[in-house]
This record gives C-alpha cells, sequence and structure tokens, in this order.
C-alpha cells in the first residue's frame, strides 16, 4: 500500500513539474536545468516504488534515455530543437517505459505541429518579422502528461 501510494505522489509530482515546465517555456522560452535535473533524480524512486529489476528493466530505461539524449541533441545540433526540450525528453525516457515514451513521441509531434501553426499564425497576424520561438516544451509536456493519464495513473487506481 505504501508503495503504491508513493508512485502515485511520484506520479503526481511528475505532473506538476511537466506543467510547470511548460508554462516556464510558455512565459520565458526556457526550461530549467534545476527542473530537469530533479526529474531525473526522481526516476530511480520510481523505479524502485515500481518494482522494477536493474535487468533488464532499469537497463531498459537507461538505453531509451541514452537513445533519447543522442537523436534530440542531433536536432538540437541543427537548430531544430532547444537544449532545455532536449534534457527534459531526456529525463522523461528515465520514467516511461520504451512502449509509452513512442506515445509520448507521437502525441508530442501533434501537439507540437499544432502548437507551430498556432504560433506562427500568431506571429503573422502581428506582422512580426523576427524569427518564431515555438515553445515545444509544451508540446513535451502534453506528451508526457498524456502518458501519465493514460498509462500510469489507471493502471495504478486500477490495481489500488
Amino acid at each position: 500500500m505504501f508503495t503504491e501510494n508513493f508512485q502515485y505522489g511520484l506520479l503526481i509530482a511528475l505532473a506538476i513539474a511537466l506543467l510547470f515546465a511548460a508554462f516556464t517555456d510558455i512565459r520565458r522560452r526556457q526550461i530549467d536545468n534545476w527542473l530537469n535535473l530533479s526529474i531525473a533524480l526522481g526516476a530511480p524512486l520510481f523505479w524502485w516504488a515500481s518494482g522494477l529489476s536493474l535487468w533488464p528493466e532499469v537497463a531498459m530505461q537507461f538505453g531509451v534515455a541514452i537513445a533519447a539524449f543522442a537523436v534530440f541533441a542531433g536536432l538540437f545540433a541543427v537548430g531544430w530543437m532547444g537544449g532545455g526540450d532536449v534534457k527534459l525528453l531526456t529525463a522523461l525516457a528515465l520514467w516511461i517505459d520504451p512502449k509509452s515514451f513512442l506515445t509520448l513521441l507521437f502525441v508530442m509531434a501533434v501537439v507540437g505541429g499544432i502548437l507551430t501553426i498556432v504560433v506562427g499564425g500568431w506571429h503573422i497576424m502581428r506582422r512580426r518579422k523576427d524569427k518564431i520561438a515555438i515553445p515545444y516544451g509544451v508540446a513535451i509536456a502534453a506528451g508526457g502528461l498524456w502518458v501519465l493519464g493514460f498509462n500510469y495513473i489507471p493502471t495504478l487506481t486500477a490495481s489500488a
């Protein structure tokens, strides 16, 4: 019972952190390093509360996080993604199982596309000439919240 409540509390904390990341990205176009680090450091507590084994489950989490970092760091290098976005996705990969992480990426891409169209339209309507800055942390947070809401919370409450 304690581990289920603890697991539930960790998932709520992650959801709050995602909302905070989205808010700060909208406001400042920045996701703070301390927030990404906090999310990453919370993952081992979640592994313990979830009963994940070191091999192969935790190793798989690390593998997905390393792969996510490599891919998204490449996108950062060509200017398609911000550094905070890369770190947030890497930290989320430590929490979310690989199948659900693919769902997160799909939802993130859809929301990110919609967000780009909306921000681009707003930019054009205001006749701005500067570079468009898309707060992609919003799309990442939406993908993370989607996965938490549909893959983690119902499973946890059903087992209680």
